[in-house]
């Protein structure tokens, strides 16, 4: 009885353990199925009672340093009934057989079935089995499972795949590509569209120019165009739309009398469009719109004095008074001169000293221009008198032990296979038309007040050989090379001998000038300065404040100079004049103090107009002076 018991036993683990499709009974096969997954270690042994643990016992989660708790279950010897109370074990898989221990009747029925999957100790996939749930008891019992091989003789089962993840990847697929594509085209709806870079004017005149500036920030500018929005009227004034780029800078001229604007507020409005795509057009609109003012009245000029007699090279002073004005200057052709408030505020006058170039034309006009904001311009004109002046003339022989002496000093980057003369040639032309453009700018660093005091003083003891505005002619080898005008006087003295302050003023330039060499500027103020080249050492530096008669350099022959000397410059704004005139106090008074005490301003010092006749000894040096030119 106990042989038969045992032997139903056998049969029932054949049921369990047995692939589908085998035979109940198959004893042959349990047999050899116990065999081969018998324990035999330490290690197989504990695996195996992991896996027979309850389900929710089989994973635990890792400890705080990355370890797997161990999993300590009793040996159960029941390999079908999953954990639980012994109650209902026995109403779900009936009585224990005596005799068979862990062998209980099969379940009454089964309804559905699920994978239970079972690790070993290590965390390596182990054994799994398959459940089926009992209606009665709502658990799962194992059935049998479809048996793989795996590492320690431990049979695995790989479970089935479920469609339905599938289907959810297709519809989360699906979902991101509309979700993107709709973010994709409402992002390129909102792209911002062109925007305006331009700086408007203030003020709108009869005719003012400013630069529209536009910029897409995508793809490039299609169309840009500037209007004038008055009175809910909107007047086009320029356009551009062909070989546009991401940026275009549209020139506008606004010409008030053609437009029909009227003196008050106004707006200018900026249109623009660019080529990147949107699912949506937009309608052209202005983009940006700029208030301004329509101001027509031009500013009031109203001379008050200036010199009568002028004369090509000479030089003299206007003085007169604007209203609504924001720059006011004097032209002498295309020249023009800087103007400096002078006398009380409350009078609103203003001089400027202005300078006729040697080779003035008596024809052209000299005038006074007042500008407004809005950019109004008004003019008035100044009359005088131009008198006719002759400048002597000179020939300069070159010699070529000059040209071996001053080429390589003033052009040390020559060729070697330049000759001598191209090199002074380059010296002569280049190098003195750069003197002059730096005359200009350093004219225009200049005090807004008179700062000399009287007449202009000779360095004691020189005599002039070279005058003002000589044209001379060089030659080489008994052939002309070249032709220039000479500036300023050349002043001959002993060698090395100082070189004093002519006025009071300040030190405006101290460095080596091309041609001129060595060379310091003085600054008296309103435009007016000296200049003194080819010296071989100077005893001042920029801002240095200098009297008259002050000692600033020594002379010498560095630049272009044949010999020791000096050479002296009297400048207005940039323009060489001849120092003549400023060496005279006749001179000074009449044509600088007499406009001043005309249109009731202060005189300068050491300047003023006097009406008592001249002194004999004063005239004599005069008509003198007028010989000599």
């Amino acid at each position: 009885m106990l042989a038969s018991a045992h032997r139903g036993c056998q049969g029932r683990r054949g049921v369990e353990d047995a692939p589908s499709g085998t035979a109940v009974g198959d004893v042959s096969f349990a047999a050899r199925t116990s065999a081969r997954t018998r324990p035999r270690d330490r290690a197989a042994r504990r695996a195996r009672r992991i896996d027979r643990a309850p389900p929710e016992r089989r994973s635990r989660p890792r400890g705080a340093r990355g370890r797997r708790t161990r999993l300590r279950t009793p040996r159960r010897r029941d390999r079908t009934a999953p954990a639980g109370a012994s109650a209902r074990r026995r109403r779900r898989t009936g009585p224990r057989r005596r005799g068979c221990p862990g062998a209980h009747s099969a379940p009454r029925e089964a309804t559905a079935t699920r994978d239970i999957p079972r690790r070993s100790r290590r965390g390596r996939p182990g054994r799994t089995a398959t459940a089926t749930r009992s209606p009665r008891a709502g658990s799962y019992a194992r059935s049998p499972p479809r048996f793989v091989t795996g590492r320690h003789g431990i049979i695995r089962f790989v479970p089935k795949r479920s469609r339905a993840k599938a289907w959810v990847l297709i519809v989360v697929v699906l979902l991101v590509a509309v979700v993107g594509s709709v973010a994709y085209l409402v992002w390129r709806q909102t792209v911002p569209g062109v925007q305006s870079l331009t700086t408007p004017p203030r003020f709108i005149g009869q005719k003012t120019t400013f630069t529209a500036v536009v910029e897409a920030r995508r793809g490039n500018v299609a169309r840009v165009e500037v209007r004038i929005e008055q009175s809910g009227k909107s007047t086009p004034v320029a356009a551009k739309e062909s070989g546009l780029g991401r940026r275009v800078e549209l020139p506008v001229v606004v010409d008030s009398s053609a437009l029909g604007l009227r003196e008050g507020s106004a707006t200018i409005e900026v249109w623009g469009r660019d080529t990147f795509w949107r699912p949506i057009r937009r309608d052209d609109r202005a983009i940006a719109g700029y208030p301004v003012t329509v101001d027509l009245t031009p500013p009031k000029v109203e001379l008050l004095s200036a010199t009568r007699y002028l004369s090509p090279g000479g030089s003299g002073l206007v003085a007169f008074r604007v209203s609504g004005a924001a720059r006011t200057d004097v032209l002498a052709g295309a020249t023009t001169f800087p103007s400096f408030a002078f006398g009380p505020a409350d009078k609103g006058a203003r001089i400027a000293l202005i300078a006729l170039p040697w080779n003035y034309d008596p024809a052209t006009p000299i005038q006074i221009r007042a500008t407004d904001e809005a950019g109004n311009t008004a003019t008035r004109g100044i009359p005088a008198e131009i008198r006719p002046r002759k400048f002597p003339k000179d020939t300069i022989d070159v010699k070529d032990a000059f040209l071996q002496a001053k080429v390589p000093e003033l052009l040390p980057q020559r060729s070697p296979t330049e000759s001598l003369v191209e090199g002074f040639l380059v010296i002569n032309r280049d190098l003195r038309r750069q003197a002059e453009e730096t005359k200009r700018k350093i004219g225009a660093t200049t005090a807004d007040k008179p700062l000399w005091q009287g007449p202009f003083v000779q360095a004691r003891n020189t005599k002039v050989f070279a005058n003002f505005a000589e044209t001379r002619t060089y030659v080489h080898g008994g052939k002309e090379i070249d032709r220039q005008i000479h500036f300023g006087y050349d002043l001959a003295s002993t060698r090395q001998s100082p070189v004093p302050a002519s006025n009071k003023g300040v030190v405006v330039f101290a460095e080596p000038l091309t041609i001129y060499g060595n060379t310091v500027v003085i600054d008296h103020g309103l435009g007016l300065q000296t200049l003194y080249a080819h010296l071989s050492s100077t005893a001042v530096k920029v801002g240095d404040a200098v009297e008259k008669g002050q000692e600033i350099a020594r002379t010498g022959s560095t630049g272009l100079a044949i010999g020791d000397h000096l050479h002296y410059e009297v400048l207005v704004n940039g323009i060489s004049v001849t120092p003549l005139e400023w060496w005279d106090v006749k001179w000074i008074r009449d044509h600088v103090g007499k406009p001043l005490k005309e249109a009731a301003l202060p005189e300068i010092s050491g300047a003023e107009a006097r009406d008592e006749p001249e002194e004999p000894a004063r005239a004599a040096a005069s008509r003198a002076a007028r010989r000599r030119r």
